[in-house]
């Protein structure tokens, strides 16, 4: 691996000075060369591949196991073992592979019973599914179980204080579903050999991304549940985009990068704005837009958004799981294939960067995560609906306080005189006895 390391930046190194000469000569050398280094990295992916099924040998052992621990009739299909994988790979996904089928039979599918009652047959099914995909090994498993409870997760967040009930009323049911890849998060009832140790769904998740991969989850209420692993082939060499930004260059696996854009104020794609938010106008479809020197904290979100504001530049439109995004740069270079060097330890609590690498010209460039890439997006995107929804509180209010007609709601409390508030600050209305309400630090409560 270490040769095959050193190959590819002397590789890039002559790539570098064929670029700055046009001799045909060089060119010559430098593609004969080229062709033999591939043909030594071919040789080194064939010794390192293995099929997947090595690494679901057990599994069908382990399904059985659960069969009559938990009293219940399960069949495990298993498609696509002969698909080849990294060895490195293959060893980091033995157990988050494990775990999720564990999971699945615990906690997706019913009990005989329950199964018969809502008219399905008694024996659980767990489909493992492999296949390529664009460059990604994707890895789907499902069940056809009871789907992901969200009353139980909502009650397991609440009592976690992960969250609070009004900010749950305002979550749709895949912000809820993520839910379940919180730290400790688990809602076994109880501690079993099965589940309920809070060393879940969480671990998983940080397994595959160390990995450069990807979780998605898709759940519906009484058919199933699916989970979508997206994995790169292999760990070590990376083809990758290099970039600008505030003058300075980063490399973006080109394995997320659905395509690049360039924005001008004359050209059929444009940046728009949605509440002083820029959003790209991509075939119809808007996509999140945000620098990045300011999700590097290279500059502030002001400078970032000057930048913006000319309608013309670079946006990288980059794919991670389900999530869409754009990310503007300041300029793009070339491609470059990679040896990925991983993060030194005391830097790797940083999620913007996977790792770094030494370019033909001699200088270290950072290797950008495009998985924490789409979580600080996500955590912008959140923040900003959190100011619109601001916004829209202080307008209502200025409505109300402007307007001569509002709409209320007549009631009585306390004494005999009816009072009345605004209807469209009232979210809803609930019954329940007044037995129930407590009292806790001087006010009462429900």
């Amino acid at each position: 691996m270490t040769m095959v390391s050193k190959l590819v930046l002397t590789r890039n190194q002559l790539l570098e000075i064929v670029r700055r000469h046009e001799d045909s000569e060089i060119q010559g050398a430098a593609a004969a060369a080229f062709q033999r280094n591939r043909g030594a990295a071919g040789k080194r992916h064939g010794d390192a591949h293995e099929p997947i099924g090595n690494a679901w040998q057990k599994l069908p052992r382990v399904v059985r196991d659960l069969d009559q621990e938990l009293e219940k009739p399960i069949e495990l299909e298993m498609i696509g073992a002969d698909t080849e994988l990294d060895r490195q790979v293959l060893e980091l996904i033995k157990y988050p592979l494990t775990h999720m089928v564990r999971n699945s039979a615990d906690h997706g599918l019913e009990g005989p019973e329950e199964r018969k009652a809502a008219g399905k047959p008694e024996k659980g099914m767990i489909t493992l599914a492999v296949y390529h995909e664009g460059g990604h090994i994707i890895i789907k498993l499902k069940d056809d179980g009871k789907g992901l409870d969200v009353d139980a997760i909502k009650c397991k967040a609440i009592s976690n204080g992960m969250h609070t009930e009004a900010e749950l009323e305002k979550m749709t049911g895949a912000q809820i579903h993520e839910l379940i890849f919180g730290a400790g998060f688990s809602t076994a009832a109880k501690i079993t050999s099965v589940s309920g140790r809070g060393v879940g769904m969480d671990v998983v998740r940080n397994n595959i991304e160390l990995i450069g991969g990807s979780v998605d989850l898709k759940s519906v209420q009484g058919k199933g549940t699916s989970f979508i692993i997206k994995i790169p082939l292999t760990l070590a060499i990376v083809f990758t985009l290099i970039v600008e930004s505030s003058g300075d260059r980063f490399a973006i696996p080109q394995l997320s990068v659905v395509e690049l854009v360039r924005v001008q104020n004359n050209f059929e794609h444009r940046i728009e704005r949605i509440k002083d938010t820029p959003v790209l106008r991509l075939r119809n479809k808007l996509l999140p837009l945000l620098h990045l020197s300011s999700l590097l904290g290279m500059k502030t979100t002001a400078n970032a958004d000057e930048a913006l504001d000319q309608d013309n530049g670079f946006i990288v439109v980059i794919q991670v799981g389900s999530q869409t995004f754009g990310v503007v740069v300041d300029g793009v270079f070339h491609t470059e294939e990679i040896v990925v060097k991983p993060m030194s330890t005391m830097l790797r609590n940083i999620a913007m960067f996977s790792g770094n690498r030494i370019l033909g010209d001699g200088s270290v460039i950072m290797i950008i995560d495009p998985n924490g890439i789409a979580s600080a997006m996500a955590s912008h995107a959140s923040s900003a609906l959190l100011e619109q929804e601001e916004d829209e509180h202080d307008e209502r209010k200025k409505f109300i306080d402007h307007h001569a007609t509002t709409s209320m709601l007549l009631f009585r409390a306390g004494s005999a005189e009816p009072k009345a508030v605004p209807l469209s600050l009232v979210t809803r209305l609930e019954e329940f006895s007044v037995s129930d309400i407590e009292r806790s630090n001087g006010r009462d409560l429900v």
